[in-house]
């Protein structure tokens, strides 16, 4: 039997403890082999950050660390609270030394790398979090844009709805992909999102422009992601040369305009794959990719999957299909 342990805490996102609670709750119902416990720091009745109690059954001085196979840490606005709760953390990191498998759900992230669990490793958080995570442990590798990692024996998931997918992963860790689309299908989920499938779109995955010439080259990218985007072009419209651009694009947006152009292409061939039927070939040569085969590479790169699984998984018609089943 697979002890699976969930750390709560005053202030932590329900969802964050409730979808990845259920999706293993499914498996143990169809497969056996779970039992799922919450544990904060005392029993009894915990307050979620949108004032909905939960109930704790074991409290960190009545549940042994020792013993368990999983360890899921949630998170949610009262994380800075639990970190500064030595017994609380003591605790964790107890648990998350003897654990075969330890896990964080969005800033859950922020109490598990408190406990020195995370060092050395890859791993993400909700993007709103990243910056936070990366200053205050430097000895991480903070990677933001996927919505779940692995680095070992030790997961990462973005926020909220990410831990369900982080959830169907371990549960196809454990018992291989059927049981975790069961559980997908029963759940009305996708089949599952690849781990490193981007947490946001365009709008928020860069900072936005400071000055009106950054402004002027990223609003025409966004406005026709197909059109033929140079640097050249781009300094033209702005009105800067094309060194002075790339300095000024990259100083304010983190990535040169090259990067740029490539994720909002990226980004409107992941909306059309889901929307429409639009041949591939035909898709890539109306977004500037050229070929169907540099739109292939390009998404593979970014997304993790070729456009064919994508709109497999995703497509408008995949999704009705599944809502009907």
């Amino acid at each position: 039997m697979r002890r699976v342990v969930f750390v709560v805490f005053e202030g932590f996102q329900a969802v964050d403890l409730v979808g990845p609670h259920a999706v293993f709750h499914y498996a143990q119902q169809a497969a056996g082999g779970y039992d799922c416990r919450v544990v904060a720091p005392q029993a009894g009745p915990v307050r979620s950050s949108s004032g909905l109690p939960m109930l704790a059954e074991h409290g960190i001085g009545d549940l042994a660390p020792e013993g368990l196979d999983t360890l899921v840490v949630v998170g949610g606005a009262g994380v800075a609270e639990a970190r500064r709760d030595p017994g609380l953390v003591a605790w964790i990191a107890a648990a998350a030394a003897g654990a075969r498998r330890v896990a964080s759900v969005c800033s859950g992230a922020l109490l598990l790398a408190a406990t020195g669990a995370l060092a050395g490793r890859r791993v993400t958080t909700h993007w709103a979090r990243a910056r936070q995570l990366a200053e205050e442990h430097p000895e991480l590798t903070v990677d933001c844009d996927p919505i779940f990692l692995r680095d070992g024996r030790v997961w990462t998931s973005a926020g909220v709805s990410a831990g369900m997918d982080l959830a169907l992963a371990l549960v196809e860790d454990d018992h291989g992909p059927e049981l975790a689309l069961a559980a997908a299908r029963e759940m009305v989920l996708y089949l599952r999102r690849p781990g490193n499938q981007s947490q946001f779109s365009v709008p928020l995955w860069s900072a936005q422009p400071a000055s009106d010439p950054v402004r002027t080259a990223v609003r025409a990218v966004q406005d026709e992601p197909g059109a033929r985007h140079t640097v050249a072009s781009l300094a033209d419209r702005a009105g800067l040369s094309p060194r002075h651009l790339q300095r000024r694009f990259t100083a304010e947006l983190g990535m040169g305009p090259a990067a740029y152009v490539e994720r909002v292409r990226v980004e409107a061939a992941r909306r059309a794959l889901t929307e429409g039927d639009e041949p591939v070939a035909a898709l890539a040569r109306r977004l500037g990719f050229g070929t169907a085969e540099t739109l292939r590479r390009t998404f593979h790169r970014r997304v993790g999957i070729a456009p064919g699984e994508y709109r497999e998984r995703f497509g408008a018609a995949n999704t009705r299909t599944d809502l009907e089943d």
